[in-house]
């Protein structure tokens, strides 16, 4: 057992000795005196049946409560025995969204004694979960520098259990971690890492298992986080690990425990989401031959500017906000959906126009794209 793990078995066995280990629960008595359905819509399907849905489980409207009070079911436990095979974990915990997810998991792991390093270009959530955890020790390293990371952990060795959090891809610029390489480096100084898989999910992988498993470094990160609002069409997330890591997020993490748990539509959604994933059709080939497409055609004279990316993220820089805002106007009003990322979202002097590719676009869409920039 690493060092953050015996943190994390030490609190929840502090929590048992206390008598007030929470644990879920799927058993109720047939009497609801518990749960917040006031008006019974759920419980007596009246608003499934106003939206003209079956009112059973797996189309419920609400889940009435917190996971720990009314919200649990067994479609949540299978859901999460699902994506923790899929995924190639040991266990899985649903949470309401990859924010969620992030603030939760990020905020309650530390102990005061904790360091945590993160790459400077870390999601907002990340951000957020680690300004709220209690680790005294709170390092970012340059974008996908391994020098730059492990300066930061050579530095930090003695200041008690080290954790790194990385991306595998990254939503504003859509380039890819060196994780086998950060893997190695963690390893090797015994760090326990963190990977967002936000937007490779679906994406990355034969069967789209992320970045982790694909990279066949199931066995070597402390957590991942798996977020179903993106390449799954659905809402929400899940934090895959270890059976201990779960129990103490149960425990611990405040946006598990003190917020309503996700209703069985949802949960029926992201169930299919992943038997579509696990299903022997599924092949996300044609996204990766558009990607190709598109970067052949930014090599084109003329074509400059791009970001280095092989996930659907393409980024154009244009170091400018209103001019960046322009030259998005000037796309939509020809008919083609692009936004504009402006600073502070980026760094000043990184405004972008970013391109996000789908499997259902085609060639002759991104032929289009380009002829229409001819303001290049």
């Amino acid at each position: 057992m690493n060092r953050v793990e015996q943190n994390l078995a030490d609190k929840l066995n502090e929590r048992k000795l206390a008598g007030n280990l929470r644990r879920l629960s799927t058993e109720c008595a047939p009497i609801d005196f518990y749960s917040n359905d006031y008006l019974g819509l759920v419980t007596t399907g009246r608003l499934a049946a106003l939206m003209g849905a079956t009112p059973d489980a797996a189309h419920s409207t609400g889940s009435t409560g917190s996971r720990l009070l009314s919200g649990n079911s067994p479609l949540a436990e299978e859901l999460e025995q699902r994506i923790a095979a899929f995924h190639g974990a040991e266990a899985a915990l649903l949470f309401n969204s990859g924010y969620d997810a992030n603030v939760g998991l990020l905020s309650c792991i530390s102990n005061k004694h904790t360091t945590i390093i993160y790459d400077e270009l870390c999601h907002a959530s990340i951000i957020d979960g680690i300004r709220l955890s209690i680790a005294p020790h709170k390092f970012k390293f340059r974008h996908n520098n391994l020098a730059s990371l492990d300066r930061k952990i050579q530095a930090n060795k003695s200041n008690g259990p080290l954790i790194v959090v990385v991306e595998s891809v990254y939503s504003m610029d859509g380039d890819i971690a060196p994780l086998p390489e950060i893997v190695q480096l963690c390893g090797d100084n015994e760090v326990q890492l963190i990977v967002d898989e936000a937007h490779a999910t679906g994406v990355t992988g034969d069967k789209g298992e992320g970045l982790v498993g694909k990279s066949g470094l199931q066995e070597k990160v402390f957590a991942r986080v798996h977020t179903f609002g993106k390449a799954l069409g659905c809402h929400g997330a899940a934090v895959v690990g270890s059976d201990l890591l779960k129990q103490y997020l149960i425990n611990f993490a405040r946006p598990f425990i003190y917020t309503t748990a996700l209703p069985g539509h949802s949960l029926h959604a992201i169930n299919c989401a992943y038997q579509f994933l696990s299903g022997a059709g599924f092949t996300n080939k044609p996204l990766h031959d558009l990607i190709t497409y598109f970067r052949q055609k930014i090599k084109e004279p003329g074509s400059k500017g791009w970001v280095d990316s092989m996930s659907p993220i393409q980024a154009l820089v244009v170091a400018d906000n209103e001019r960046c805002k322009q030259l998005a106007t000037q796309l939509q009003q020809a008919g083609f959906q692009v936004k504009p990322i402006l600073h502070p979202t980026v760094p000043l002097g990184m405004e972008r126009l970013r391109v996000c590719l789908h499997s259902f676009n085609t060639r002759e869409q991104v032929d289009g794209l380009f002829e229409n920039m001819h303001f290049r």
